[in-house]
């Protein structure tokens, strides 16, 4: 057993490739070790701006024997009649590497055939590593990869080492005209411009020696570490932001925090106008008291150690006082007129070139709410401020402030919305239409709100839909992804009763005479509505629900969420209970024999046994009981009617037999079990259920 390193070093990778391409690389590698059959304890990969690292610790020395068994022809094509080899053996010897007389018969279920066995020796380890380290440092994907020099590769920045050693070994690997050494570079300022290393159980030491932390997920720790005592230092706090923490971690290697004070005159200002360039732009972390007030200090953490530090914190405070001093000077620029003066300077701002500009894009989303409101039967005040809004939702992109902190639009909205004299409401849906911005932001808490952020959201969905934009792989400009769950997520949350059907609908009959109509027709419907589909079985999934009652639920036509919601919460529950599980087991018998019924109604007057009309009976009064509780979405209630279904379906089954010759007879109990299967679906398709 040895451990095995391989350092590629290159210029500094922005900080935002890293998480991806080491997880690429590590599992890459798993897979590479396990198609040759090479054994290891452990796989880290490591990351600094300058330098991408693989160890694998105690890998075997040797890739495991193979003992394979390969079936050929069969015994009587094998062998003639005097037991001799035919062409048909003696070629599938041939092509297997073995002697005819190594060839063994065996017994299948489908008859005697012929077996090559064949060993397949393990190779050397270090024959093996030359030949995938390459393909591991090639297969690497990138946002933005580069080429550079005459060179025809591409990575995320340019290759300038590589060092990979097996225990004290160099493994060759040649990659960009470099040949793979022991030499390291420690720290760009503070470390040895040539490290040798001795061997990978050395290595981590070495670099820390010279400056360099490898390990990120200790890098982090410290930065974090050193964060909250210099928080301390100034009785403040701060907040755990992981997202930016990470960033940082990526962004050097010898970590330093620090603190730099912030003028008590821009303090005025809102939270997120201060916070924003020091977050976004500057990566540094604001500093609160206990109360939560926001204080004048700042946070960052340097490349190098606590030599001028005092030169490193004035040219940060210099840094930041005119991001500060820009952003004052846009919050004041901008209140000078009023919000809704804004807006015609959105007819200049362009939404989509097939798609036209955003002030055409608001006038459709305002006409969306507007009829959302209506379908909704909303009281006459809550409908107009829900216009209001949409009218001025976007009003804040031209102002000076988005336009150069786009991160504050929304945020910046609410405020000139309320410095120009429009209502709470109104600030405040202006500022919810844009959530959810991410994965697990917060969602509208205003009904307001909630209406302009699903109707912006339909009209980016149905409008690139139309005309043929489609998220593909990672590629997903226009995030629709993330809009068609965020429509989702708000009308669970908000328990809005409009259907996915009515919003497709709504938002792509806006688009009539901007978009050819057969671009607006059932196919571009239907794949917006299959887009939906793949949303929802995330949502349910997040919900804890299993993958058999999600296809149950999503197989039945219903375009209403809350529907789908209450039924898979029935179906699971039903699963677990005893009398739902012996309901599912009759269900499944009447299901396999009435996918043989033909159309037609059940005649009562051919019921030969009384176990038919006892079913038939039951049915009826199913049917009559379920009908108010599936309009009250009690779904809990429909099952348990649909429950009282399993014993004469079981007594059904025992007392007659379905496929008799009488074939009126035969067609009416197969129509009356089609009817129990019928009625057992408005939960959804139960042959999808899975009973363990």
């Amino acid at each position: 057993m040895a451990d095995y390193l391989l350092e590629i070093g290159t210029e500094e990778i922005p900080a935002k490739f890293m998480p991806k391409v080491l997880s690429e690389l590590k599992e890459a590698t798993a897979q590479k070790l396990q198609e040759q059959r090479i054994i290891y304890e452990s796989i880290r990969t490591m990351g600094t701006p300058r330098r991408l690292v693989l160890y694998i610790g105690e890998i075997a020395c040797y890739g495991e024997d193979l003992k394979e068994e390969v079936r050929g022809p069969a015994k009587k094509a094998a062998f003639d009649a005097a037991g001799q080899p035919t062409k048909a053996a003696q070629g599938f010897a041939r092509s297997q590497g073995v002697s005819v007389e190594s060839l063994v018969i065996k017994e299948t279920e489908h008859g005697e055939y012929v077996f090559a066995q064949k060993e397949v020796k393990g190779r050397l380890t270090e024959e093996v590593l030359p030949e995938i380290i390459p393909h591991l440092i090639m297969g690497l994907s990138f946002p933005k990869p580069m080429r550079w020099g005459s060179q025809e590769i591409r990575f995320a920045r340019p290759i300038r080492w590589i060092v990979s050693l097996l225990d004290q070994k160099i493994i060759p690997v040649q990659i960009a005209g470099l040949q793979a050494e022991r030499i390291s570079r420690g720290h760009r300022f503070l470390g040895q411009a040539r490290i040798e290393i001795k061997q990978p159980q050395t290595y981590l030491a070495q670099l820390q020696e010279n400056f360099v932390l490898v390990d990120q997920e200790m890098r982090e720790e410290e930065c974090w570490r050193q964060i909250k005592a210099e928080a301390e230092k100034t009785q403040g706090k701060v907040a755990e932001d992981t997202e930016l923490l990470r960033e940082v971690t990526y962004l050097l290697e010898w970590p330093t925090a620090l603190t730099g004070s912030i003028a008590e005159e821009y303090l005025e200002m809102p939270e997120e106008v201060i916070i924003t360039p020091m977050r976004e732009h500057q990566r540094y972390f604001p500093v609160r008291n206990e109360e939560g007030k926001l204080l004048p200090r700042f946070i960052t953490v340097r490349n190098g150690n606590a030599e001028h530090l005092e030169i490193v914190r004035a040219g940060n405070e210099k840094v930041l006082k005119a991001r500060l001093a820009d952003a004052r000077f846009f919050w004041e620029e901008d209140q000078k007129i009023k919000l809704e003066d804004y807006l015609p300077r959105l007819g200049k701002v362009i939404f989509q070139e097939s798609l036209g500009t955003v002030a055409q894009k608001m006038k459709r989303v305002s006409m969306m709410v507007s009829r959302l409101a209506e379908r909704l039967g909303l009281e006459k005040n809550t409908a107009v401020d829900a216009g209001r809004a949409a009218y001025l939702a976007k009003a804040d992109l031209v102002t000076n402030m988005v336009c150069e902190f786009p991160e504050l639009q929304g945020v910046m909205g609410r405020y000139y919305a309320l410095f120009s004299g429009e209502k709470e409401v109104v600030a405040q849906a202006i500022l919810e239409h844009y959530q959810p911005r991410f994965a697990g932001d917060a969602l509208p808490t205003s009904l307001e709100g909630a209406l302009v952020s699903i109707a912006d959201k339909m009209d980016t969905l149905a409008g690139c839909f139309a005309i043929g934009i489609e998220p593909t792989g990672s590629q997903d400009p226009y995030a629709l992804r993330r809009q068609a769950m965020g429509v989702c997520l708000i009308l669970l949350e908000q328990r809005l009763e409009l259907s996915l059907d009515e919003l497709i609908k709504l938002a792509l009959g806006n688009y009539r005479g901007i978009v050819d109509d057969e671009q607006l027709g059932q196919h571009t419907v239907n794949k917006i509505k299959e887009f939906f589909r793949s949303r929802l079985k995330n949502i349910l999934s997040d919900k804890g629900h299993r993958y058999d009652v999600i296809e149950a639920v999503l197989a039945v036509e219903d375009s209403s969420l809350l529907n789908m919601l209450a039924r898979a919460e029935a179906l699971s529950r039903m699963k677990d209970q005893q009398k739902g599980q012996e309901f599912l087991r009759s269900f499944t018998r009447a299901y396999n024999l009435a996918k043989k019924k033909e159309d037609g109604k059940i005649d009562p007057t051919l019921f030969e046994d009384d176990t038919e009309k006892m079913l038939y009976a039951v049915l009826e009064k199913v049917a009559i009981n379920i009908q108010p509780l599936e309009e009250q979405r009690d779904y809990h209630g429909v099952i348990r009617e649909l429950s009282n279904l399993a014993e004469p379906i079981n007594n059904f089954f025992t007392a007659v037999l379905v496929m008799v010759k009488d074939q009126k007879v035969q067609a009416n109990r197969l129509r009356l079990l089609g009817w129990a299967v019928t009625l057992s679906q408005k939960t959804g398709d139960l042959s999808k259920i899975v009973l363990l």
